[in-house]
């Protein structure tokens, strides 16, 4: 099959991904993609999307993220993330503020022999979290959403999106 001009062979996404899934480590780290819609049960239990779950499986970091959503990240990734954190300079306030409510709000959890994961009380309220949710593959992490916050975000990005004239990564993309 032709794409962007180079050929691609049996197995390629796979190679591309890493494994035959959406996550994978392959040469870049972790990589999820998709939108899934699992349900909040009366614990405050997600069931984790299978495909994400053995790239999981070594533990997750829930914190809060921009826009209302709760980040999900695997323990290496967020170990990754700390360390550039700790490597930005103490002294820039922006550093400090994203750093304290990022650090204070991130809960390190598994997922259970089911593959449901706890949400904490905390970060359902900040991430409004209701019955139906919505897990995004977000590059290297997760992402949680209410369902309808997410509904209403994707309506105000989408058309921004497809209206797109400017590229976003300068001959990339």
């Amino acid at each position: 099959m032709e794409y962007g001009g180079a050929q691609w062979r049996a197995g390629a996404a796979e190679e591309f991904c890493g494994t035959g899934h959406s996550a994978g480590h392959g040469r870049w780290g972790p990589m999820f993609l998709g939108t899934h819609y699992p349900r909040l049960d009366d614990k405050g239990r997600l069931f984790l999307p299978a495909k994400y779950r053995e790239e999981l499986a070594e533990g997750l970091v829930i914190t809060k993220g921009q826009e209302r959503c709760l980040y999900v990240f695997p323990v290496e990734e967020f170990k990754r993330i700390t360390e550039a954190l700790r490597a930005a300079p103490v002294t820039a306030k922006a550093v400090r503020d994203y750093s304290r409510v990022f650090f204070a709000s991130a809960s390190d959890e598994f997922a259970d022999k089911q593959g449901r994961v706890t949400i904490p009380q905390a970060l359902r309220e900040y991430a409004r979290l209701q019955r139906d949710c919505v897990v995004i593959g977000a590059n290297t992490r997760l992402e949680i959403w209410d369902a309808q916050a997410w509904e209403t975000y994707l309506a105000d990005q989408e058309q921004a999106f497809a209206d797109l004239s400017e590229e976003v990564l300068p001959g990339i993309l």
